[in-house]
Protein backbone atom coordinates (compact mmCIF):
# COMPACT_ATOMS: atom_id res chain seq x y z
CA UNK A 1 0.00 0.00 0.00
CA UNK A 2 1.90 3.01 -1.33
CA UNK A 3 1.00 6.68 -1.33
CA UNK A 4 0.57 7.92 -4.89
CA UNK A 5 -0.58 11.50 -4.28
CA UNK A 6 -0.56 14.15 -1.54
CA UNK A 7 -2.71 17.27 -1.74
CA UNK A 8 -3.42 20.22 0.50
CA UNK A 9 -6.76 22.04 0.55
CA UNK A 10 -6.67 25.40 2.35
CA UNK A 11 -9.72 26.48 4.33
CA UNK A 12 -10.95 29.51 6.25
CA UNK A 13 -13.92 28.84 8.51
CA UNK A 14 -15.69 31.90 9.98
CA UNK A 15 -17.22 31.63 13.44
CA UNK A 16 -20.86 32.51 14.09
CA UNK A 17 -19.72 34.76 16.94
CA UNK A 18 -16.32 35.71 18.30
CA UNK A 19 -14.85 33.11 20.60
CA UNK A 20 -13.67 35.08 23.63
CA UNK A 21 -11.27 33.84 26.26
CA UNK A 22 -8.54 35.20 28.51
CA UNK A 23 -6.09 33.69 26.02
CA UNK A 24 -7.38 35.82 23.14
CA UNK A 25 -10.33 36.23 20.79
CA UNK A 26 -11.03 34.14 17.71
CA UNK A 27 -13.24 34.95 14.71
CA UNK A 28 -11.99 32.47 12.13
CA UNK A 29 -10.23 29.10 11.95
CA UNK A 30 -7.72 28.75 9.12
CA UNK A 31 -5.69 25.79 8.01
CA UNK A 32 -5.36 22.97 5.52
CA UNK A 33 -6.88 19.59 4.87
CA UNK A 34 -4.27 17.02 3.90
CA UNK A 35 -5.50 14.40 1.45
CA UNK A 36 -3.40 11.29 0.82
CA UNK A 37 -4.29 8.82 -1.92
CA UNK A 38 -2.94 5.26 -1.84
CA UNK A 39 -2.35 2.74 -4.61
CA UNK A 40 -5.82 1.23 -4.02
CA UNK A 41 -7.42 4.67 -4.56
CA UNK A 42 -8.28 5.01 -0.87
CA UNK A 43 -8.15 8.50 0.60
CA UNK A 44 -6.85 9.43 4.03
CA UNK A 45 -7.56 12.82 5.57
CA UNK A 46 -5.95 14.99 8.20
CA UNK A 47 -6.52 18.56 9.40
CA UNK A 48 -3.86 21.12 10.26
CA UNK A 49 -5.31 24.24 11.91
CA UNK A 50 -2.53 25.81 14.00
CA UNK A 51 -3.42 27.73 17.13
CA UNK A 52 -0.24 28.98 18.80
CA UNK A 53 -2.09 30.11 21.94
CA UNK A 54 -3.00 26.45 22.48
CA UNK A 55 0.53 25.11 22.08
CA UNK A 56 0.94 24.57 18.33
CA UNK A 57 3.21 26.21 15.76
CA UNK A 58 2.19 29.24 13.68
CA UNK A 59 0.72 29.02 10.17
CA UNK A 60 3.97 29.77 8.35
CA UNK A 61 5.79 26.97 10.15
CA UNK A 62 2.90 24.59 9.57
CA UNK A 63 2.63 25.13 5.80
CA UNK A 64 6.38 24.79 5.41
CA UNK A 65 6.26 21.43 7.18
CA UNK A 66 3.22 20.22 5.26
CA UNK A 67 4.73 21.19 1.92
CA UNK A 68 7.97 19.45 2.84
CA UNK A 69 6.09 16.28 3.72
CA UNK A 70 3.93 16.37 0.61
CA UNK A 71 7.15 16.50 -1.43
CA UNK A 72 8.66 13.52 0.39
CA UNK A 73 5.75 11.22 1.18
CA UNK A 74 4.69 10.24 -2.34
CA UNK A 75 5.86 6.69 -3.27
CA UNK A 76 6.38 5.76 0.41
CA UNK A 77 4.46 2.91 1.98
CA UNK A 78 1.97 4.00 4.63
CA UNK A 79 3.80 2.09 7.38
CA UNK A 80 7.15 3.55 6.31
CA UNK A 81 5.67 7.06 6.33
CA UNK A 82 4.29 6.56 9.86
CA UNK A 83 7.66 5.29 11.03
CA UNK A 84 9.28 8.30 9.38
CA UNK A 85 7.26 10.66 11.56
CA UNK A 86 9.25 9.42 14.54
CA UNK A 87 12.68 9.97 13.00
CA UNK A 88 14.71 13.13 13.49
CA UNK A 89 15.14 13.66 9.75
CA UNK A 90 11.40 13.66 9.04
CA UNK A 91 9.93 15.13 12.19
CA UNK A 92 7.29 17.86 11.96
CA UNK A 93 5.85 20.57 14.26
CA UNK A 94 2.79 19.41 16.23
CA UNK A 95 -0.23 20.65 14.23
CA UNK A 96 1.36 19.60 10.92
CA UNK A 97 2.43 16.28 12.41
CA UNK A 98 -1.10 15.65 13.69
CA UNK A 99 -2.53 16.13 10.19
CA UNK A 100 0.05 13.89 8.52
CA UNK A 101 -0.33 11.13 11.10
CA UNK A 102 -4.14 11.29 10.98
CA UNK A 103 -4.22 10.92 7.19
CA UNK A 104 -1.86 7.92 7.41
CA UNK A 105 -3.87 6.26 10.18
CA UNK A 106 -7.04 6.90 8.19
CA UNK A 107 -5.51 4.98 5.27
CA UNK A 108 -4.41 2.15 7.58
CA UNK A 109 -7.87 1.83 9.11
CA UNK A 110 -9.60 1.95 5.72
CA UNK A 111 -7.29 -0.81 4.47
CA UNK A 112 -8.15 -2.85 7.58
CA UNK A 113 -11.87 -2.13 7.02
CA UNK A 114 -12.33 -0.84 10.56
CA UNK A 115 -12.93 2.46 12.31
CA UNK A 116 -9.80 4.37 13.23
CA UNK A 117 -10.78 4.11 16.91
CA UNK A 118 -10.86 0.30 16.64
CA UNK A 119 -7.43 0.38 15.01
CA UNK A 120 -6.22 2.14 18.15
CA UNK A 121 -8.17 -0.08 20.55
CA UNK A 122 -10.40 -3.07 19.69
CA UNK A 123 -12.58 -2.11 22.68
CA UNK A 124 -13.17 1.46 21.44
CA UNK A 125 -16.64 2.85 22.07
CA UNK A 126 -18.96 3.79 19.16
CA UNK A 127 -19.68 7.18 20.75
CA UNK A 128 -18.20 9.52 23.34
CA UNK A 129 -19.74 11.82 25.92
CA UNK A 130 -19.08 15.50 25.20
CA UNK A 131 -19.54 18.76 27.06
CA UNK A 132 -21.38 21.72 25.59
CA UNK A 133 -19.16 24.71 24.72
CA UNK A 134 -21.17 27.74 25.81
CA UNK A 135 -18.50 30.43 25.46
CA UNK A 136 -17.75 33.23 27.91
CA UNK A 137 -19.54 33.33 31.26
CA UNK A 138 -20.41 37.01 30.86
CA UNK A 139 -22.09 36.32 27.49
CA UNK A 140 -24.29 33.41 28.57
CA UNK A 141 -27.95 33.79 29.48
CA UNK A 142 -29.65 31.41 31.94
CA UNK A 143 -32.07 30.31 29.22
CA UNK A 144 -29.11 29.21 27.10
CA UNK A 145 -27.77 27.01 29.90
CA UNK A 146 -31.20 25.46 30.37
CA UNK A 147 -31.51 24.78 26.64
CA UNK A 148 -28.12 23.05 26.51
CA UNK A 149 -29.01 20.90 29.50
CA UNK A 150 -32.38 20.02 27.96
CA UNK A 151 -30.61 18.88 24.76
CA UNK A 152 -28.72 16.22 26.70
CA UNK A 153 -25.52 17.87 27.91
CA UNK A 154 -24.78 17.18 31.56
CA UNK A 155 -21.50 19.15 31.48
CA UNK A 156 -21.40 22.73 30.11
CA UNK A 157 -18.13 24.60 29.63
CA UNK A 158 -17.75 28.32 30.30
CA UNK A 159 -14.79 30.65 29.79
CA UNK A 160 -13.63 32.78 32.73
CA UNK A 161 -10.93 35.38 33.26
CA UNK A 162 -12.53 38.06 31.09
CA UNK A 163 -13.84 40.25 33.91
CA UNK A 164 -13.07 41.15 37.50
CA UNK A 165 -12.97 37.93 39.58
CA UNK A 166 -15.61 39.16 42.05
CA UNK A 167 -17.92 40.01 39.15
CA UNK A 168 -17.36 36.56 37.65
CA UNK A 169 -17.99 34.79 40.95
CA UNK A 170 -21.30 36.64 41.32
CA UNK A 171 -22.23 35.82 37.71
CA UNK A 172 -21.31 32.18 38.25
CA UNK A 173 -23.52 31.92 41.32
CA UNK A 174 -26.38 33.42 39.34
CA UNK A 175 -25.80 31.01 36.44
CA UNK A 176 -25.80 28.03 38.77
CA UNK A 177 -29.24 28.95 40.07
CA UNK A 178 -30.67 28.21 36.63
CA UNK A 179 -28.93 24.85 36.18
CA UNK A 180 -31.14 21.75 36.24
CA UNK A 181 -30.23 19.08 38.79
CA UNK A 182 -27.38 16.89 37.59
CA UNK A 183 -25.88 19.53 35.30
CA UNK A 184 -22.40 20.81 36.12
CA UNK A 185 -20.10 23.51 34.80
CA UNK A 186 -16.63 22.95 33.41
CA UNK A 187 -14.71 26.22 33.75
CA UNK A 188 -11.63 27.48 31.93
CA UNK A 189 -9.70 30.51 33.13
CA UNK A 190 -7.09 30.28 30.32
CA UNK A 191 -4.25 31.26 32.67
CA UNK A 192 -5.90 34.53 33.75
CA UNK A 193 -5.18 34.55 37.49
CA UNK A 194 -2.36 34.81 39.94
CA UNK A 195 -2.20 32.37 42.84
CA UNK A 196 -4.10 34.54 45.32
CA UNK A 197 -6.96 35.15 42.87
CA UNK A 198 -7.18 31.47 41.97
CA UNK A 199 -7.30 30.49 45.66
CA UNK A 200 -10.03 33.05 46.31
CA UNK A 201 -12.05 31.80 43.35
CA UNK A 202 -11.77 28.15 44.40
CA UNK A 203 -12.95 28.98 47.92
CA UNK A 204 -15.90 31.00 46.60
CA UNK A 205 -16.94 28.26 44.14
CA UNK A 206 -16.51 25.31 46.51
CA UNK A 207 -20.24 24.76 47.06
CA UNK A 208 -21.26 25.29 43.42
CA UNK A 209 -21.86 22.47 40.87
CA UNK A 210 -18.41 22.82 39.30
CA UNK A 211 -17.17 19.82 37.35
CA UNK A 212 -13.59 21.09 36.96
CA UNK A 213 -11.46 24.21 36.41
CA UNK A 214 -8.87 24.41 33.64
CA UNK A 215 -5.74 26.57 33.60
CA UNK A 216 -6.30 28.70 36.71
CA UNK A 217 -2.75 30.14 36.96
CA UNK A 218 -0.96 32.67 34.77
CA UNK A 219 2.47 31.33 35.75
CA UNK A 220 1.91 27.72 36.80
CA UNK A 221 4.50 25.63 38.57
CA UNK A 222 4.04 22.07 39.74
CA UNK A 223 4.25 23.23 43.35
CA UNK A 224 1.64 25.98 42.99
CA UNK A 225 -0.73 23.70 41.07
CA UNK A 226 -0.40 21.04 43.77
CA UNK A 227 -1.07 23.56 46.56
CA UNK A 228 -4.13 24.87 44.73
CA UNK A 229 -5.50 21.40 43.95
CA UNK A 230 -5.11 20.23 47.54
CA UNK A 231 -7.29 23.11 48.72
CA UNK A 232 -9.81 22.89 45.86
CA UNK A 233 -13.08 20.96 46.09
CA UNK A 234 -13.14 20.07 42.38
CA UNK A 235 -10.55 18.83 39.85
CA UNK A 236 -8.09 21.24 38.32
CA UNK A 237 -6.83 20.64 34.78
CA UNK A 238 -3.73 21.50 32.78
CA UNK A 239 -4.14 22.33 29.08
CA UNK A 240 -1.99 24.88 27.23
CA UNK A 241 0.55 25.12 30.08
CA UNK A 242 1.49 21.45 29.55
CA UNK A 243 4.45 22.51 27.42
CA UNK A 244 5.79 24.62 30.32
CA UNK A 245 5.87 21.78 32.84
CA UNK A 246 8.32 18.94 33.52
CA UNK A 247 6.36 15.93 32.28
CA UNK A 248 8.29 13.29 34.22
CA UNK A 249 7.86 15.24 37.45
CA UNK A 250 4.17 15.79 36.65
CA UNK A 251 3.47 12.07 36.37
CA UNK A 252 5.71 11.12 39.30
CA UNK A 253 3.54 13.13 41.73
CA UNK A 254 0.57 14.57 39.78
CA UNK A 255 -0.20 18.11 40.94
CA UNK A 256 -3.73 18.15 39.45
CA UNK A 257 -6.42 15.59 38.66
CA UNK A 258 -6.98 16.36 34.97
CA UNK A 259 -4.98 16.70 31.77
CA UNK A 260 -6.49 18.11 28.56
CA UNK A 261 -5.29 16.65 25.26
CA UNK A 262 -5.30 18.60 21.97
CA UNK A 263 -3.98 16.80 18.91
CA UNK A 264 -2.51 19.99 17.42
CA UNK A 265 -0.53 20.58 20.62
CA UNK A 266 0.50 16.99 21.38
CA UNK A 267 1.48 16.23 17.78
CA UNK A 268 -1.26 13.80 16.83
CA UNK A 269 -3.29 10.81 17.91
CA UNK A 270 -0.43 8.45 18.79
CA UNK A 271 1.59 10.89 20.93
CA UNK A 272 -1.63 11.95 22.72
CA UNK A 273 -2.54 8.29 23.31
CA UNK A 274 0.90 7.69 24.81
CA UNK A 275 0.41 10.64 27.17
CA UNK A 276 -3.02 9.27 28.11
CA UNK A 277 -1.47 5.92 29.03
CA UNK A 278 1.06 7.65 31.28
CA UNK A 279 -1.71 9.71 32.84
CA UNK A 280 -3.87 6.67 33.52
CA UNK A 281 -0.95 4.91 35.23
CA UNK A 282 -0.46 8.00 37.40
CA UNK A 283 -4.17 8.28 38.27
CA UNK A 284 -4.79 11.39 36.16
CA UNK A 285 -7.95 11.70 34.03
CA UNK A 286 -7.56 12.79 30.41
CA UNK A 287 -10.06 14.86 28.43
CA UNK A 288 -9.69 15.08 24.65
CA UNK A 289 -10.62 18.55 23.47
CA UNK A 290 -10.81 20.86 20.45
CA UNK A 291 -9.60 24.36 19.65
CA UNK A 292 -12.77 25.00 17.56
CA UNK A 293 -11.42 22.59 14.95
CA UNK A 294 -13.06 21.71 11.65
CA UNK A 295 -15.00 18.49 11.20
CA UNK A 296 -11.88 16.54 10.21
CA UNK A 297 -10.02 17.60 13.36
CA UNK A 298 -13.06 16.89 15.55
CA UNK A 299 -13.36 13.39 14.12
CA UNK A 300 -9.67 12.66 14.68
CA UNK A 301 -9.97 13.74 18.32
CA UNK A 302 -13.22 11.78 18.73
CA UNK A 303 -11.58 8.56 17.53
CA UNK A 304 -8.84 9.06 20.11
CA UNK A 305 -11.42 9.73 22.83
CA UNK A 306 -13.38 6.62 21.82
CA UNK A 307 -10.22 4.52 22.05
CA UNK A 308 -9.76 5.68 25.64
CA UNK A 309 -13.26 4.55 26.66
CA UNK A 310 -14.74 3.31 28.85
CA UNK A 311 -13.91 5.78 31.57
CA UNK A 312 -13.90 4.74 35.17
CA UNK A 313 -17.35 4.05 36.59
CA UNK A 314 -18.58 7.08 38.48
CA UNK A 315 -15.29 8.83 37.76
CA UNK A 316 -15.05 12.48 38.83
CA UNK A 317 -16.43 14.67 36.08
CA UNK A 318 -18.21 11.86 34.26
CA UNK A 319 -21.40 12.37 32.30
CA UNK A 320 -23.53 10.37 34.73
CA UNK A 321 -22.98 7.17 32.78
CA UNK A 322 -19.44 6.40 33.90
CA UNK A 323 -17.58 8.18 31.09
CA UNK A 324 -15.77 11.49 31.03
CA UNK A 325 -17.23 14.23 28.86
CA UNK A 326 -14.75 15.30 26.16
CA UNK A 327 -14.51 18.83 24.77
CA UNK A 328 -15.55 18.06 21.19
CA UNK A 329 -18.98 19.69 20.75
CA UNK A 330 -17.61 22.88 19.21
CA UNK A 331 -18.76 22.58 15.58
CA UNK A 332 -21.83 24.73 16.25
CA UNK A 333 -19.54 27.74 16.66
CA UNK A 334 -18.53 27.54 12.99
CA UNK A 335 -20.57 29.29 10.30
CA UNK A 336 -19.32 26.70 7.80
CA UNK A 337 -17.13 23.61 8.05
CA UNK A 338 -14.57 21.64 6.06
CA UNK A 339 -16.61 18.45 6.14
CA UNK A 340 -19.74 16.72 7.37
CA UNK A 341 -20.03 17.35 11.11
CA UNK A 342 -20.40 14.27 13.35
CA UNK A 343 -23.81 13.88 14.96
CA UNK A 344 -24.35 14.57 18.65
CA UNK A 345 -27.33 13.00 20.39
CA UNK A 346 -28.16 13.18 24.10
CA UNK A 347 -24.74 14.64 24.86
CA UNK A 348 -22.81 11.94 22.98
CA UNK A 349 -20.87 12.35 19.74
CA UNK A 350 -21.49 9.45 17.38
CA UNK A 351 -18.57 8.11 15.34
CA UNK A 352 -19.42 7.62 11.64
CA UNK A 353 -20.37 4.08 10.66
CA UNK A 354 -17.82 3.62 7.86
CA UNK A 355 -14.17 2.58 8.04
CA UNK A 356 -11.26 4.84 8.89
CA UNK A 357 -11.86 8.38 10.08
CA UNK A 358 -15.28 8.51 8.40
CA UNK A 359 -14.59 12.03 7.18
CA UNK A 360 -16.61 13.41 4.25
CA UNK A 361 -14.98 16.61 2.91
CA UNK A 362 -17.07 19.58 1.80
CA UNK A 363 -14.26 21.59 0.22
CA UNK A 364 -13.25 21.54 -3.48
CA UNK A 365 -10.90 18.67 -4.16
CA UNK A 366 -8.40 20.64 -6.28
CA UNK A 367 -4.95 20.99 -4.70
CA UNK A 368 -3.70 24.43 -3.71
CA UNK A 369 -0.76 26.01 -5.50
CA UNK A 370 1.67 25.60 -2.60
CA UNK A 371 1.81 21.84 -1.96
CA UNK A 372 3.16 19.05 -4.08
CA UNK A 373 0.74 16.67 -5.74
CA UNK A 374 2.59 14.01 -7.66
CA UNK A 375 1.66 10.62 -9.03
CA UNK A 376 4.01 7.76 -8.26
Amino acid sequence: MRIIAARLHPFALPLRARWRSAGGHLGERRGWLLELVDSEDRRGWGECAPLPTHGSEDHATAIAALTHWCDRIVTLGVDDALNGLSTTAMTAPPAARAAIECALLDLQARAAKCKLARLLSPAAAPSVAVNAAAGALEDIAPARLQKLAASGFSVIKLKLGLADPDTEIAALREACRSLPDGTRLRLDANAAWDMATAQRFCRAAAALPIESLEEPLCAPTLGDLRTLQEACAFPLAVDESWSLLDHDAFFAVPPVRRLMLKLAAQGGILPAAAIARQARAAGVDCIVTSGIDGACGILAAAHLAASLEPGGKDAPGDDGRGTLAHGLATSGWLEEDNGVVPKIKDGRLQLPAGPGLGFEPLLPRQPSAAPASRPA
